[in-house]
C-alpha cells in the first residue's frame, strides 16, 4: 500500500446501531433478575441478516464511505455492556449474544469490519472466567482485539488495579493470541460521573496511572493496551505524568511504557488532535473516531461532525504524509498483528 493512499483503519467503532430487538431482549434480561419467570431465552432473540445489513448500510458504512475510511475494527456498544448489571451468568449470556453480532456483520461485510470481544466481566469475579468467550472470539469469531474493562463496578471501581496478577489470566491469553485490549470501561451508575464526558476519560487516565505505578510490562513484555479516547488527560498532562514515573524512580515513559501502550485518535476537534500527535510519538498513535458514537452533533464552528477525526488528522501539521501512513494504517497492522494477516490473506 502506498503512501499516498494508505488503508483508513478505524481501530475504535462500536455497534451502537444495532437493531431494536437487542435492547429490548436486553430490558427483558434485566427484569429476569429479579423475576426469574420473565428471563428470557437466548433463542427469543430474533435478528435477521438483511435488519444487520440496513443497521450498517445506513449508518456506520454510509458515514464510513462519506468520510473516506475503510475499515472498522468493530465491538459491542460500549455502553451497553454493563458489567455491573447481574451476577456472571448474565454478563456471559449478553457477552455472547453481542460478540455474534458483531462477527455476524463481520461476515455480511468482510471488507469493511473486523470483530474486537467483549468481555463477560463482574464485579468481584475472577477475571479468569472470562477465557471461555475470549477463546471462542479468536478460533472461531476470528476477532483481532479485545476490550478490558478496568471498572465492572460501573464507576465505584471496585476492581484491583489493571497490574495486579488478578489479571494476568487475561493477559497470558493476550499474549499467546497475539491480540490487544482496549481499555474501556461502560456505563457509570456513579451519578458524580457522567459515562461519556467523565467515566470514559478518566478511565482512560486513570489506567495509565496504573501501569506507571507498575510494573507490568516486565512480566509481559509482548502485552499491547490502546487507551481511548486520546488517552484521556494523558497528553495534556504528559510532563506531570514523566515527572510522577520519575519521582517513583521508573524508567523514562518512552521505555516504561511506550513499548505496550498506545493512543487513539477520539479527539474532537483540530487543537485536541494537534496536541496529541505533538507530545505523543507518532508509532503510538492508531486512527479512529468511535463513529457512531459519544459524540454525534455537528460542530458549529466548522460545519461538519465532531467525530469526522479524519480530518483533523489530515490538517494537522504535526504529521508528515508517511506519519500519516503510520497513523491511518501501518501502526494499526503492527498493534493487531490479526488483522494484519486477515488484510493480507485479502490482497491488501
Amino acid at each position: 500500500m502506498s503512501l499516498q493512499k494508505p488503508l483508513i483503519i478505524d481501530c475504535h467503532g462500536h455497534y451502537t446501531t444495532a437493531p431494536k430487538a437487542l435492547e429490548n431482549w436486553r430490558n427483558q434480561q434485566i427484569a429476569g433478575i429479579k423475576d426469574p419467570a420473565a428471563m428470557p431465552k437466548v433463542s427469543d432473540l430474533k435478528i435477521s441478516d438483511d435488519e444487520l445489513r440496513e443497521s450498517i448500510e445506513t449508518n456506520q458504512l454510509k458515514l464510513m464511505k462519506e468520510r473516506g475510511s475503510d475499515i472498522t475494527i468493530f465491538s459491542p456498544r460500549a455502553s451497553f455492556m454493563a458489567h455491573h448489571i447481574g451476577d456472571f451468568n448474565v454478563s456471559s449470556t449478553w457477552a455472547a449474544i453481542c460478540n455474534e453480532l458483531c462477527y455476524r456483520v463481520s461476515q455480511l461485510f468482510p471488507d469493511h469490519f473486523v470483530p474486537a470481544a467483549m468481555l463477560p466481566q463482574s464485579p468481584g469475579v475472577d477475571p479468569a472466567t472470562c477465557i471461555p468467550e475470549l477463546v471462542k472470539c479468536v478460533e472461531q469469531y476470528g476477532n483481532v482485539g479485545l476490550n478490558l474493562n478496568p471498572d465492572p463496578s460501573g464507576g465505584h471501581w471496585t476492581s484491583p488495579p489493571l497490574t495486579d496478577k488478578s489479571w494476568y489470566p487475561i493477559y497470558e491469553k493476550m499474549v499467546e493470541y497475539d491480540i490487544p485490549a482496549m481499555i474501556h470501561v461502560s456505563t457509570s451508575c456513579n451519578a458524580c460521573f457522567h459515562t461519556t464526558g467523565a467515566h470514559y476519560l478518566n478511565a482512560d487516565t486513570t489506567a495509565f496511572m496504573q501501569l506507571i505505578q507498575g510494573d507490568l510490562f516486565k512480566d509481559f513484555p509482548t502485552l499491547k493496551f490502546i487507551v481511548p479516547h486520546g488517552g484521556g488527560a494523558v497528553p495534556y498532562h504528559w510532563g506531570r505524568f514523566r515527572g510522577l514515573a520519575q519521582e517513583m524512580k521508573k524508567p523514562l515513559l518512552k521505555d516504561h511504557l511506550l513499548n505496550n501502550v498506545f493512543f487513539d485518535t477520539c479527539v474532537y476537534h483540530q487543537p485536541g488532535i494537534d496536541l496529541l500527535t505533538k507530545v505523543i510519538p507518532v508509532g503510538n498513535i492508531l486512527f479512529a473516531s468511535e463513529m457512531i458514537g459519544a459524540v454525534r452533533g455537528i460542530d458549529p464552528e466548522t460545519g461538519n461532525y465532531y467525530d469526522d477525526t479524519k480530518r483533523y488528522v489530515q490538517a494537522t501539521g504535526n504529521l508528515s504524509d508517511e506519519q500519516r501512513y503510520q497513523v491511518y494504517e501501518g501502526n494499526a497492522r503492527r498493534v493487531f498483528p490479526r488483522l494484519d494477516a486477515r488484510l493480507k490473506a485479502q490482497g491488501k
